[in-house]
């Protein structure tokens, strides 16, 4: 495919995504109906996709809309290409501009050209004061790659050179002690031998902080109650493998891989669908909208509303409810998130103190994009008493 029929399919997966489909949804089912389409013309599209998702709102204003092909023209524009050399109708290009598309399209400002949700602007501002623009920028870019390297089988320098030898380099990360970023060859990583035998895992380097931020228990059991497809699980395990660690999650499918995943890494989890017992930790990285992480996930930027946020603050508020009496007498509460406001991460903090005056907390730890990695928020809380 050309450079210009890979802008013209990506104009059409948006427009797919419009009626409602997921991104991902969109992209395979693209990739279905067009076979001749190589791997390297599914990556530029996804690419593209992506880059609009994540500036849908600028490159509105840019391209005078928000059809998949007023997208793309909004994109071209916002990095300074010349829509004719694309626009060409020659071959699968995009059909030539027409004079009200070339006439249509401005700067955006203000909400607009950070890419900010007008109806959060207010609140994320008032949540990351002096750092809301350099966030809402730095979430308009692609995100890192990054590895956690399994220190139970090799160290960073060792999980490098296995990672070289097949294609795929990567350089230590500050942010973890064990975070590698990637840098060359990322859509190789799950087919190489330092995947397969379990000395990397992909996690992103905040979630890799915020898990050695978590204080671990000398001894006991270990509860990841929203534990999804288990990355913390095997982090925290990573750290103290002689802790018993049990994995919980709502949806009991998003567990399917942590058998897996565990036999690769070296360590056991158990699933449960009904945790017995008290844990001496026990880990809620509860729902939320996500907004640490929308450069991954750029379409639920544009998909959250306020009955949504609300919704998401009622059920971490519950979940933390449900938790705490599973949470041994001294033991403790990690409580997670992977957003940048502060209805679902301070203001959550403070509600289960006022209403829990058992527990104290022993510290939180802010992440923003600006550090590197996704933005998160930790939580440590400790249960007083021997109750």
């Amino acid at each position: 495919m050309t450079p210009a029929a890979r802008i013209a399919a990506a104009a059409e997966v948006l427009d797919a995504i419009a009626t409602g489909l997921a991104a991902e949804q969109a992209l395979s089912r693209w990739g279905r109906a067009n076979r001749f389409a190589g791997s390297k013309d599914r990556a530029a599209i996804r690419d593209h996709v992506f880059d609009a998702l994540r500036r849908r709102s600028s490159c509105a204003a840019w391209g005078g809309g928000l059809s998949g092909r007023a997208l793309m023209l909004g994109l071209l524009r916002a990095e300074g290409r010349d829509p004719d050399e694309v626009f060409t109708g020659e071959g699968h290009a995009p059909a030539p501009l027409s004079p009200e598309e070339r006439a249509a399209g401005d700067a955006p400002e203000g909400p607009a050209a950070l890419d900010c949700p007008a109806w959060l602007s207010a609140e994320l501002e008032a949540s990351l004061g002096p750092d809301f623009e350099p966030v809402l920028k730095a979430l308009q870019a692609r995100a890192d790659v990054f590895l956690r390297v399994n220190a139970l089988k090799a160290t960073r320098e060792e999980a490098c050179a296995a990672l070289a030898a097949e294609g795929v380099e990567a350089e230590p990360f500050p942010l973890a002690p064990h975070a590698l970023r990637v840098t060359a060859g990322a859509r190789r990583i799950q087919a190489t031998r330092a995947f397969a035998e379990g000395l990397v895992e992909l996690q992103d380097a905040g979630s890799q902080a915020i898990c050695e931020a978590i204080p671990l228990p000398a001894q006991g059991r270990v509860l990841d109650f929203c534990a999804g497809g288990g990355g913390k699980s095997l982090a925290l395990a990573a750290r103290a493998p002689a802790l018993r660690y049990f994995a919980h999650d709502a949806n009991p499918r998003r567990m399917n891989d942590i058998p897996a995943r565990a036999a690769r890494a070296g360590v056991e989890i158990t699933r449960t669908e009904a945790p017995e017992g008290r844990f001496e930790l026990v880990v809620a990285d509860v729902p939320c909208s996500g907004s640490g992480a929308w450069r991954r996930q750029p379409e639920a930027k544009w998909q959250l509303d306020q009955d949504g946020l609300s919704a998401l603050a009622a059920t971490q508020a519950a979940i933390l409810e449900e938790v705490a009496p599973r949470v041994a007498p001294q033991g403790r509460l990690a409580y997670v998130t992977c957003s940048l406001l502060d209805a679902e991460n301070g203001a959550q903090a403070a509600g289960f103190l006022a209403r829990n005056p058992g527990w104290q907390q022993e510290s939180s730890l802010r992440l923003t994009p600006r550090d590197g990695g996704d933005g998160f928020f930790l939580a440590v809380f400790t249960r007083q008493g021997g109750a």
